[in-house]
């Protein structure tokens, strides 16, 4: 079971041009209650994204400073979207799995992501709350793919070897694979099966002589 960012994307996407104004970017911010929104050429293709922190501190700036040389005096009216916008751009692809994206998200500590095709157009976006819903998966559903799928099918191994256990996503492996190299194997494995948010490996291994 994997779920795919084309899955749960929203394809209805806020979108503005570089050349939207600070009020109509603040105006849609309000009409459509979200939290920011790409910024997009004449083509389609994500050159930026402008986030309503961007929107405050520009505002906040304006009102202690009275003016900014990085934007060449000009008024919060006067500054677009090209002005403000973040112009390294994190995207992800529609066929990218929900549980690498849930990685790239909680690392980068991103609240969004443009979904985007080969050659860099927008095509969707995807929140934290779209990843999150992945991830509400039952914990007995979790453990019987790791035991079955993964440890069973996977490694030909007698998943009876092992205690597994998954509480509110946390799976903690414990037991002897034999090997140090089949057990970073399968906690490696464990960690993309699909709802799992961490893996605890308590595998102990026969010391050496």
């Amino acid at each position: 079971m994997h779920s795919y960012v084309k899955d749960i994307m929203t394809t209805d996407v806020v979108a503005v041009r570089s050349d939207a104004s600070y009020r109509d970017m603040a105006s849609m911010l309000r009409a459509h209650r979200v939290s920011g929104f790409p910024v997009i050429d004449d083509q389609g293709i994500v050159v930026g994204v402008v986030s309503e922190a961007d929107l405050l501190s520009e505002q906040a700036q304006e009102g202690r400073h009275g003016w900014l040389p990085r934007r060449k005096h000009l008024a919060d009216h006067e500054l677009t979207a090209s002005d403000l916008m973040t112009r390294s751009v994190v995207t992800t692809s529609p066929h990218e799995l929900v549980s690498s994206v849930a990685r790239l998200m909680s690392s980068r500590k991103l609240r969004r992501l443009p979904v985007v095709d080969g050659q860099g157009r927008l095509v969707g976006i995807v929140s934290r709350s779209d990843v999150l819903s992945v991830f509400s998966r039952p914990d007995e559903e979790i453990r019987r793919e790791i035991t079955e799928d993964v440890i069973a099918d996977g490694f030909f191994t007698d998943p009876d070897r092992f205690t597994i256990t998954v509480k509110d996503g946390i799976v903690m492996l414990a037991g002897s694979p034999g090997s140090v190299i089949l057990g970073n194997n399968i906690v490696d494995q464990v960690r993309h099966v699909e709802g799992v948010v961490a893996v605890r490996d308590l595998f102990t291994y026969p010391e050496r002589t």
